[in-house]
Formats: C-alpha cells, sequence, structure tokens
C-alpha cells in the first residue's frame, strides 16, 4: 500500500512541470485581474496531473476499481469542458449543461441519492436532489480554488476523512481509490502552496468538486438513511457553506436573478475572500478553513455510531456555527467598510 501511495504522489508530482510546460506553451494562463489575488499570469492545468494519476492506476488497477468506472467515464466530461473553458473561457449555459450529463451518467449508471420510498415521484425527486449535490459542490469546489493550496488541500483533508470511514466500514476498493485520490493531490500541492507556480484551473477544481460529489453518494456510510446523509454533508460542509453563504449574498444584495447569471458571476465574496478582507493574511485564511474542515470531519466519525436524532442533532450544530460565522464575516466586512469611510 505504501508504494502504491508513493507511487501516485511521484507521478502526480513529477508531470506538474509538464502541464506547467505545455500550459505556458499553449497560453492557457490565469491572467491577473481585480478579482483576483495573484499579481502575475500563472499557468493553468495542474489539474491535469491529478487527473491522469487518477486514470493511470485506474487502467492499472481495473479489477479493485471498476466500482468507479461510471465515475471515471462522467469525469472525461468533466475535465474536456474544464480545459476548453480554460483554455476559451466557455459560457456558464454550456458548462451547466455537461456537467449536469456527467452528473446524469454517474446517477444512471452507477448511484444515487437514496432515502424516499420507492416509485416513479420518489425515484425522479431523488435524481433531481443526486443531480443538484453533483453540481453544486464541483462548482463550490471551483469557486474555492481562490487561494494558493485551498481546493487541493481541502480535497485532501475531506477524502482523508471518507478514506476512513470507508476502511472501518469494509469498503476497501473505493477507500483505496479515496487514498489514491488524496495522494495525488498530493503530489500537486508543493507547486500550489504560497506563491503558486500552477494553478488547479476550471480542469481541477471542477474535477475534484465532481469526485468528492461522487464518493459521498457512492459510500454506503451507514445503514441509517439521516446518519448516511448526515456524514457526507459534514465532512463536505466547507464547500456547502461557501456556496450557500455566497448564493444568499448575491441574491440579498441583487447581484444575481437565476442560476446561469450565478455561475457567470465572479467577485470577492466567497468564505476565504472575507476572512482575508477581515485582515488575515492568505496562508492563515487556508489554515483556519482547513482548521473547520478537520473539526467537521471529526464530526462525521462521530456521527457514524450515532442514530437518526443524534445525527441530526450534530447537523443542527454545524449549521448554527456556520450561521454565526456568516454574521461575523458580514459585520465584519461592514465594520471594516465603515471605519475605511471614516478615514
Amino acid at each position: 500500500m505504501f508504494i502504491y501511495l508513493a507511487g501516485a504522489f511521484l507521478i502526480s508530482f513529477f508531470s506538474v512541470p509538464f502541464y506547467k510546460k505545455l500550459a505556458i506553451k499553449y497560453k492557457i494562463l490565469d491572467i491577473p485581474n481585480k478579482r483576483k489575488v495573484h499579481k502575475e499570469p500563472t499557468p493553468l492545468l495542474g489539474g491535469l496531473a491529478i487527473f491522469t494519476t487518477i486514470i493511470l492506476y485506474f487502467l492499472l488497477f481495473y479489477k479493485n476499481l471498476k466500482v468507479i468506472t461510471p465515475l471515471i467515464l462522467a469525469s472525461f466530461f468533466i475535465v474536456i469542458i474544464g480545459f476548453l473553458n480554460d483554455k476559451k473561457n466557455l459560457s456558464a449555459t454550456t458548462r451547466l449543461i455537461v456537467q449536469v450529463f456527467s452528473g446524469l451518467i454517474f446517477i444512471i449508471f452507477c448511484e444515487r441519492i437514496s432515502f424516499l420510498p420507492k416509485g416513479f415521484f420518489g425515484d425522479i425527486l431523488e435524481i433531481i436532489i443526486s443531480l443538484v449535490w453533483i453540481v453544486g459542490i464541483t462548482n463550490a469546489y471551483n469557486y474555492l480554488d481562490g487561494l494558493d493550496g485551498l481546493a487541493s488541500g481541502l480535497a485532501i483533508v475531506n477524502s482523508f476523512y471518507f478514506a476512513i470511514m470507508l476502511f472501518s466500514s469494509g469498503q476497501s476498493n473505493l477507500a483505496f481509490f479515496c487514498l489514491i485520490f488524496l495522494f495525488s493531490c498530493l503530489g500537486f500541492l508543493p507547486y500550489n502552496l504560497r506563491n503558486a507556480s500552477i494553478f488547479l484551473g476550471d480542469t481541477g477544481s471542477t474535477f475534484l468538486g465532481f469526485v468528492l460529489s461522487c464518493l459521498a453518494i457512492l459510500g454506503n456510510w451507514a445503514e441509517d438513511n439521516i446518519v448516511k446523509i448526515t456524514i457526507p454533508i459534514l465532512i463536505l460542509g466547507i464547500p456547502i457553506f461557501d456556496m450557500t453563504f455566497t448564493t444568499i449574498m448575491r441574491i440579498k444584495e441583487k447581484k444575481v436573478k437565476n442560476i446561469i447569471q450565478w455561475l457567470e458571476y465572479a467577485d470577492k465574496d466567497h468564505f476565504h475572500h472575507y476572512l482575508v478582507l477581515l485582515g488575515f493574511s492568505s496562508q492563515m485564511a487556508v489554515f483556519i478553513i482547513f482548521l473547520f474542515a478537520i473539526s467537521l470531519g471529526i464530526s462525521a466519525i462521530m456521527v457514524s455510531n450515532d442514530k437518526a436524532n443524534e445525527a441530526l442533532l450534530t447537523l443542527t450544530q454545524a449549521i448554527v456555527l456556520f450561521i454565526i460565522i456568516a454574521l461575523l464575516l458580514v459585520t465584519g466586512k461592514r465594520f471594516k467598510k465603515a471605519k475605511e469611510e471614516e478615514v
């Protein structure tokens, strides 16, 4: 196992420079602007190092990883549309259509969120909920890729907890995939820390979000439906909070009116942006978010042995915590703005 995981790290690590040169050669770069924190044009396509490592291991260990075949197939489309968006800046509608299509591939040929009574309407509603979950987490991860090391580091934390839960419940093949995914991200991370030399790009960030959203559905986290749903919500609490908080604020401030405008809108209004605005350095903001993710993961492990009512209480506690955080962020932003206006 150590050799396999070390191999995933090394393949990802040594393939990053290749994709960096490729991005520079074909001018697939992230150009700085007023809503971005980096100052120099930075190569994209770093996520391809993670993706190609995953594909290589899938081909080498197909017998053990065939359970994720629909996920791998669907992720091809996510990576392709992400690559084209990095290169040509596609419309939000095009990206949304491909994401929904990819989600349907996974749902139809693999698994969906299942907790409603069987029947036509129950099945349709479960498919819709599963699609919203997959597309939502996919885009949430894309929007979290705003500070060096944030998206890839968070994916490492999230997949670590998924792997622990899968190993403890005997789902060793899926746990093995989680660890390969984790170490592939770990191989990319050194290039994406402070003063990043390469970014994930939409190619990588949407791929990370898509894989994690599908893993959340694919894993059998508990027998009780409430507990089963609560565990992945807690583990992926940060992207869920960021997506929810940002959406509420954008609607409240009348910046967006529909999902297409929401996908197209770009500004410094995410969780990590608020932390930086309040005076934290980029590195400290990332560290704080990691601490929240680690705490939520611990809660998820504790919930796995609980009953439905205890899981609901833990989930309620997390929601209350995030409401407090949101209020502090908004109040802090207003206070700082008022201070600046006085000066």
